[in-house]
């Protein structure tokens, strides 16, 4: 299964929910906008929203400064 993150395939041994695909990736509990398939997603979502071979998926990282 192979899913398309910040414009690059990105491959998925098996169908995962947005939550662990953040926590593979290394944003697990950080900020973070998460689009899928050009609609964004509430983090309460994420638990409950399973990828599918094909979506598209950006993530942005939100950092505060001054």
């Amino acid at each position: 299964m192979k899913v398309k993150l910040n414009g690059k395939d990105h491959p998925l041994d098996q169908a995962i929910n947005v939550e662990l695909l953040l926590d593979s990736i290394g944003l697990a509990g950080k900020p973070v906008i998460v689009e899928l398939n050009k609609k964004a997603l509430f983090p309460r979502e994420y638990v409950h929203t399973m990828l599918d071979d094909g979506d598209q998926l950006e993530i942005i990282t939100i950092a505060a400064g001054g």
